[in-house]
């Protein structure tokens, strides 16, 4: 039998698939080369834009319309297609039903909506009350399956508590869950000794790690003990939030050089009004001096982030306000996202009155100002 993982969205879902991929190698599955040659193709959904949702829809037509009926294993008229991912978390949290109703009647070619519990969820949450089964939990014996050899993807946390109102992500996903301290560290030693040399940890906020854990151990905590960890020449964290980069924080960047010097953090828009109607727990003005207290204690620091245009009521005024922003910040790498209501988040109840023509435009403004002018500085 051969399966076939197909990942839509960010580099937990990314994560969450190499250790889908060790699920189904520890359990005598072959990878298969492509779709056409699987017997299970597996599709790890996300759900944070439009234009990701209209990927899935799309690609499930497409794999139904290509994989004809001489399908040539097990008699199978053609390869049995799963969705899981964050698609299903929200649909599975959806307390009406209708969600998922109406997603099985648009998405006729899939045979399984399964959440990831129930295909072998990331390791990182079979430990954890909202895993799999007692009886599935004790049997763990399989790793992450990852292409890359030298940088690995290391889980910390999953779920959000932060109720951004554009977010689905606390829909998708649940309440903020971090993996155990010492299962982190251990797994960072062992990916030390296969010889990888950076990782990445992951969470919706990592920031907030160990919030939920007894012993009160946080974020600085671990990330300090990452980096003592020999041959581990580079450590990246993602994502975090402005409201919870503290000073310990700073600090052990600061004093520890395999930390990444070029830190992502997130803004999403340098107006106050839209900031509040965000539910983003900051302004303007305190972002920037976040990002001036990091700059005096960290030498060679730089900064990446993530900014919606065109949230519903933008005023041309408050897009200006963020274009100033990323003026002052500088920025090496900007994520630009054109706004799209998500079903169940807060800001769907919002009039979405700019056009898309409208929401385009400022992409290409950020977009222009931002990343191609930081791309020419780096090859010149």
């Amino acid at each position: 039998m051969k399966y076939h993982i197909i990942t839509l969205g960010c580099q937990m879902n990314q994560a969450d698939s190499e250790r889908l991929a060790g699920y189904y190698k520890a359990r005598g599955f072959n990878l298969a080369k492509n779709e056409k040659e699987a017997d299970i193709i597996i599709i790890n959904t996300c759900m944070v834009k439009q234009a990701v949702e209209n990927r899935l829809y799309s690609m499930v037509h497409n794999l139904k319309k290509n994989n004809p009926p001489h399908h040539k294993r097990a008699g199978q008229a053609r390869p049995k297609i799963i969705v899981t991912g964050c698609f299903v978390g929200a649909m599975e949290r959806e307390p009406s039903g209708q969600m998922k109703k109406y997603m099985k009647n648009r998405l006729p070619g899939v045979d399984e909506f399964l959440s990831m519990d129930e295909v072998g969820f990331s390791a990182h949450l079979a430990t954890l009350g909202s895993g799999p089964t007692q009886s599935a939990k004790a049997d763990m014996s399989w790793e992450p399956l990852r292409k890359d050899k030298k940088s690995a993807l290391l889980p910390i946390s999953n779920g959000c508590n932060n109720m951004c109102s554009y977010c689905i992500v606390p829909h998708a996903r649940g309440r903020e869950v971090s993996r155990p301290f010492e299962e982190i560290v251990n797994e960072a030693e062992d990916l030390a000794k296969s010889g990888y040399s950076e990782i990445t940890l992951l969470g919706q906020n990592v920031n907030s790690y160990g919030a939920d854990l007894a012993d009160q151990l946080t974020f600085p905590n671990l990330l300090k003990r990452i980096a003592q960890i020999k041959g581990l020449n580079k450590i990246n964290f993602m994502s975090s939030n402005p409201w919870d980069f503290s000073d310990e924080l700073i600090e052990i960047i600061a004093r520890n050089k395999n930390i990444n010097r070029e830190i992502h953090l997130p803004v999403q828009s340098g107006d106050d009004e839209i900031l509040k109607k965000m539910n983003r727990a900051y302004t303007q003005e305190e972002y920037i001096k976040l990002i001036k207290k990091i700059r005096e204690q960290v030498a060679g620091v730089s900064f990446t982030t993530d900014i919606i245009v065109g949230f519903p009521g933008e005023t041309e005024e408050q897009f200006k306000n963020t274009v100033d922003l990323c003026k002052q910040v500088n920025f090496n790498i900007a994520f630009i996202s054109c706004y799209s209501p998500r079903p169940g988040t807060l800001a769907e109840k919002m009039e979405d009155s700019i056009e898309w023509k409208e929401k385009k435009r400022r992409f290409h403004v950020l977009d222009k100002m931002i990343n191609s002018s930081h791309q020419q500085k780096v090859t010149k």
